[in-house]
């Protein structure tokens, strides 16, 4: 009798569990640590897993013992992949999708948006930023300890000089949290002038993690670089020590690599420090470019075309990888298709996020949980990517881009852009589905640079001239073979969801730039979001 009753629940049993697999319930891991790492105008060939005679051992272990992500997509410019990251949203629902913020334009990612540091901390995480924001800062609002991070340490606009900490001849170090009181301490370093710009960002890691106490929840650790965005800056003992052997690269090249060398003996520590407080176990790496290197730079996104700025896949194409004793498949390139706006669905679920449970509403995303795609090497479900889109219609009251008042927000020689892509764009829309990649519009063109150790002939950035291009990317990923001719139909069903995306459009008004918040240290101006 209780052999038959338990032969009936073993069977009962086994029919619940195969009832919870069709209908796509999987068991979740407890709530892992997450450090996110992110790198600047960082070219997609420049590391060596890559390839390339830059010396990344630290990346290039972590990728190697972990997971390459070929296939991870991002926005051309440093803003819009930022805030994409940050809300799980495309810069069509944001704002971003006009381009990067400038250091004295009143505006940022809309105060209604939940960031995933907001996400994560109502699910018990401690939360820290460390280096770059570069998504708003004209309110305190806007800045990242207001945006769900219990510190932050780093700089609020998108480069600087990496001793001075100066740009445009004012000030940007800071040291932000919140008191007991929910005031917020805004500490501006002074202390850490002349000192390297990515060593600092390294040891505020390192002594976050340090520090943790995972009694208390798991950590999110945002580490964002800088590096190796201009100015080319490193010290000569370093540049020496990491490229020597690079006897047929300029001296640009060389500084460029040395500083992404330097980032990864930073990575190296971050990660000695996880295995030292014995987090590593239980900890998820995620590392990813936030664009690709900018051509008439001095990286290489070889063999790619195009680079930052554009939406060839040398500039949206990023280096990215992941690491965790918690994959359950590693040491592989995964192919699948991902974006940067994945990372926010995918944590909701590692966090078993219940969004409904929370006051502040949660605005639809535009990412898939990605959680079995980079641990399982499965599809993720997703089969199309939004790269951009821009319509003028949207744009009211915009002013021309200033470019003489552009290059004087800019720190350094590395970064004069000679076309610009608001100068040069009107209305565009650029869409990856499955293999296929589509241009339509008139939309920044760039020819193929350089490989990792050859300098090369490239196209300067130009208008696309109103033209529709169509790329087999699994034939031809260096995007040479226009075929549109030769498949209407797939120009057709691509321009068909140009109607579906547009309804989600964000309109953008004036962005006015204020002779505020320059006053020697940059600093917050407004009290309140326009």
């Amino acid at each position: 009798m209780f052999r038959y009753i338990n032969i009936l629940m073993l069977n009962m049993f086994a029919l619940i569990v195969k009832f919870l697999c069709l209908v796509g319930v999987t068991s979740r891991i407890n709530p892992p640590n997450i450090v996110f790492i992110i790198s600047d105008d960082h070219g997609n060939q420049d590391a060596g897993f890559r390839g390339s005679d830059i010396l990344t051992p630290n990346m290039d272990r972590l990728a190697k013992d972990g997971v390459i992500l070929d296939s991870h997509y991002v926005m051309p410019q440093c803003s819009p992949t930022r805030a994409s990251l940050m809300s799980g949203r495309y810069p069509i629902r944001t704002g971003f999708w006009k381009g990067n913020i400038k250091p004295k334009e009143e505006w940022g990612l809309n105060l209604n948006e939940t960031t995933v540091a907001e996400m994560l901390k109502r699910n018990g995480y401690a939360t820290h930023a460390v280096g770059k924001w570069h998504i708003g800062l004209y309110t305190y609002n806007h800045t990242p300890v207001r945006r769900g991070f219990d510190t932050f340490f780093g700089m609020y606009l998108g480069s600087q000089g990496y001793y001075t900490h100066m740009n445009s001849r004012n000030y940007d170090m800071r040291e932000d949290y919140l008191t007991h009181d929910g005031e917020l301490k805004d500490d501006i370093r002074m202390d850490m002038k002349g000192k390297y710009n990515t060593d600092i960002f390294t040891d505020r890691a390192v002594d976050i993690i340090s520090k943790h106490n995972s009694t208390q929840g798991p950590l999110f650790l945002y580490l964002a670089y800088s590096s190796p965005h201009a100015p080319l800056q490193v010290d000569d003992t370093r540049l020496e020590k990491y490229t020597s052997h690079m006897t047929n690269s300029d001296s640009k090249r060389r500084k460029y690599a040395a500083m992404v060398s330097v980032m990864d003996e930073g990575i190296g520590q971050v990660v000695d420090a996880l295995d030292q407080y014995n987090l590593r176990d239980n900890t998820l790496i995620v590392f990813t470019a936030d664009n690709g290197a900018l051509l008439k730079g001095s990286g290489s996104n070889y063999p790619y075309r195009g680079g930052k700025i554009t939406l060839f896949e040398g500039g949206v194409r990023a280096l990215s990888f992941v690491n965790s004793p918690l994959l359950e498949v590693t040491g592989y390139t995964n192919r699948h298709l991902h974006h940067v706006v994945d990372w926010f669905t995918t944590f909701q679920y590692l966090a078993n996020d219940i969004p409904s449970a929370h006051s502040k509403p949660m605005l639809p995303l535009d990412g898939y949980n990605i959680w079995s795609s980079i641990s399982r090497n499965v599809s993720s479900g997703r089969e199309e990517v939004l790269l951009n889109m821009r319509e003028a219609s949207l744009l009211h009251n915009v002013a021309e881009v200033d470019v003489r008042s552009l290059k004087a927000d800019i720190v350094g020689k590395g970064e004069i852009l000679p076309t610009l892509i608001d100068a040069i764009s009107n209305e565009f829309y650029v869409l990856r589905w499955q293999n296929w990649k589509l241009f339509t519009g008139n939309y920044p063109v760039q020819g193929w640079g350089p490989t990792y150790n050859e300098r090369g002939s490239l196209l300067n950035t130009q208008a696309s001239n109103n033209s529709t291009l169509l790329f087999d990317l699994d034939k031809d990923p260096r995007e040479e073979v226009d075929v549109k001719d030769k498949y209407p139909e797939v120009v057709a069903r691509m321009l068909a969801r140009r109607d579906e995306y547009e309804k989600n459009m964000t309109t953008i008004y004036y962005r006015y730039k204020s002779s505020d918040g320059k006053t020697g240290v940059w600093m917050p101006w407004r009290t309140q979001e326009h």
